[in-house]
Formats: structure tokens, C-alpha cells, sequence
């Protein structure tokens, strides 16, 4: 079950009296999370039938007496257990439920209550009691995190759920500019929008104005590049890149070329060179496998190797560790090592 799905259920008021949310992915957490607080009960219901807490400042104790109590003039009762993650869950003994009340309620819970963990950035003991009892009685939900190449398909679906369209070679360079983090992603695609009329489709002019990735000068298109061992190119948009710094740091420039080498040394690795299978070895979008196909033919497997260990040794050196030398000029002594 999705998050979408569970969003749907309760909106058709088809409640469990238990809901745990846990897993590397908040976004989908908080989706969820939202949901329950903002649209479940009235706002005339709130005042006396919604409780929400903190991990970090509650006990086992203060969520079972919010649970233990009854709807006042509403038929249910909400108790949502925010950052549930850091609240400290006590123990379980053998077969001695006083050792812990929480799973003795967590047996039988109130069906009046729908009570919900939001257990964030990690996955919960599916070992323990309290995960077997929450899952007999109620509904787990583990949000998983997305690999890198299905980043661009959840772009694209988030977008025409809103009426918007985008292209897949637009959907690709966001995800890979803005990386893995879909709260992110989705709060630069929501200022998108702002900009954007509905209906129509975000193109790379849309995400250069709005976002600052230039369409001519990034990090994608010096990987391109580099691949091709365009010098003229290369040095463009190194100039462009030291006139815009704030839009280019180094950091992310770095971190970036080293996450495409790192692919370049996998391709050498893989044996089945189909685009489907390079795709889903590289973790990356069909759109940008040619990418790494042409980058593996100018870099050798032990020239790919050097190529990383210079881009750690730069790392430091834009860090300020045995360098003085300006941004600008550690990228141009950078990429000369590259090239050569």
C-alpha cells in the first residue's frame, strides 16, 4: 500500500486504530503525516479530539493516555506521534505486558482512537512485539526510499497530477541537479509551478529561469563534456561557473563529477551493456546513459581510477586543505588532469 493509497482510505473513512509510518523516505511520512493532522476531524473537532506530540518530549505513558480517552461530540479521536523515532518505546518482556502497557494496548486497541507513529529516517525492529501487534491490529506503512532512475518518473507524476507536463530530458536534469531528497524536489517544483500556467509543459527554459541551472553551462553538460573531451566547451563553462559562483559551487560541481566517474568505473564493470541494463546497474535515466558510454571510452578503467582519487584530493583542496588557490583556478588545474 502507498501513501496515496493510505490518503485515500482515510479519505473514504476507512480507519485503522493504529498507523505506523516508518522508513528512510520522509516525504512520504510527512505526506501521510498532513493529511492526518490537517484533514481528518473538523476544525470544530480539533479543539478537543486531536492530540499532537513530540517524540523527544513525551513517554509511553502521556501517548497512552491520549489514547485511552474517548471522542468528545465526534466519532473518533486522533493522537498523531510526531518523530516518533526518538520517543523511547520501553521494553518488552517475556510474556509480562506490564513491562510494557503500551503493547498491551498496542493488543487491543480503541476503535474510537486512530492513533499514528511517524517513525522517520529509519526502519522500525520488524523483530519486536510492538511492530507484530501494530501490524495484527492497525497498518504499517515503510517508506522506502526512490533509487536515483526513478527519481525522474516521480517528477513527472507529480507534475500531472497537478495538470503540468514535462519532457523527459527536463525531468532528468532535475533529478539529477536536485538529487534524491523528494521534499526538495518537491518544493522547488511547487515555485515552479507559481511560474508555470496549468496545462502547459515545464521546459528546460522554465527550470533555468526559476531554478538556476543554465541550459547551455552545468554540471550535466561539462559531464557531456568531459565525455567528449570538448576543451572548448569545458573551458566555457568553467568561466560561466566562476562568474556565477553562487549558482555553482564548487561542493556541488565536485560531488557531481564524482558521482558520474564513479558510474563511468561501474559501466567498466558491466557486462550486459544494453540501455535497459545500464540504466538500472548506473541508477540512472535511459536519457543519460549515452553519457557514460561515451565517457568510458575516453577514460580507460585505471585513467577512471585516477580521475577519482583527483577529484577527493580537489575536495580537500576547495576545503582550503594545502591550497590557497581560488576556486576557479583549482577547476581549470582540475580539469587539465583529467584531460591528460
Amino acid at each position: 500500500m502507498s501513501a496515496a493509497d493510505i490518503i485515500k482510505d482515510l479519505k473514504s473513512r476507512k480507519y485503522k486504530p493504529v498507523y505506523l509510518l516508518h522508513g528512510e523516505e520522509p516525504y512520504f511520512i510527512d505526506m501521510v503525516s498532513s493529511f492526518v493532522e490537517h484533514k481528518l476531524l473538523s476544525d470544530a473537532e480539533k479543539g478537543f479530539n486531536q492530540t499532537v506530540l513530540y517524540g523527544k518530549d513525551t513517554d509511553v505513558m502521556t501517548v497512552l493516555n491520549a489514547a485511552k480517552r474517548y471522542p468528545m461530540m465526534a466519532d473518533y479521536q486522533v493522537v498523531l506521534i510526531k518523530e516518533a523515532q526518538e520517543m523511547k518505546w520501553g521494553t518488552e518482556g517475556d510474556d509480562k505486558k506490564s513491562i510494557n502497557p503500551l503493547l498491551a494496548y498496542l493488543e487491543n486497541p480503541l476503535n474510537s482512537t486512530i492513533l499514528v507513529f511517524c517513525y522517520k529516517y529509519g526502519k522500525f525492529d520488524k523483530r519486536k512485539k510492538t511492530y507484530k501487534a501494530i501490524e495484527k491490529s492497525g497498518l504499517v506503512f515503510e517508506s522506502a526510499s526512490l533509487y536515483d532512475n526513478k527519481i525522474p518518473g516521480w517528477i513527472e507524476g507529480y507534475l500531472t497530477e497537478r495538470n503540468y507536463k514535462i519532457g523527459s530530458q527536463a525531468s532528468a536534469m532535475l533529478s539529477e541537479y536536485l538529487g534524491n531528497d523528494l521534499s526538495k524536489i518537491a518544493n522547488e517544483l511547487d515555485k515552479l509551478m507559481l511560474n508555470v500556467a496549468a496545462g502547459q509543459e515545464v521546459t528546460l527554459k522554465h527550470i533555468q529561469d526559476n531554478i538556476g541551472i543554465s541550459k547551455e553551462y552545468n554540471v550535466f553538460e561539462l559531464q557531456t563534456a568531459l565525455g567528449k573531451k570538448d576543451v572548448l566547451k569545458i573551458n566555457q563553462i568553467l568561466n560561466y561557473f566562476e562568474a556565477n559562483p553562487k549558482n555553482n559551487p564548487i561542493v556541488l560541481v565536485l560531488g557531481n563529477l564524482n558521482n558520474f566517474f564513479t558510474k563511468v568505473l561501474v559501466y567498466h564493470y558491466v557486462r550486459d551493456k544494453s540501455q535497459q541494463n545500464l540504466a538500472k546497474e548506473l541508477g540512472v535515466s535511459p536519457f543519460f546513459v549515452k553519457d557514460y558510454e561515451a565517457a568510458a571510452r575516453s577514460y580507460p578503467y585505471g585513467k577512471t581510477m585516477q580521475i577519482i582519487s583527483y577529484l577527493r584530493q580537489y575536495d580537500l583542496k576547495s576545503k582550503g586543505v594545502d591550497s590557497l588557490t581560488d576556486h576557479g583556478g583549482l577547476m581549470k588545474e582540475l580539469m587539465f588532469k583529467i584531460l591528460h
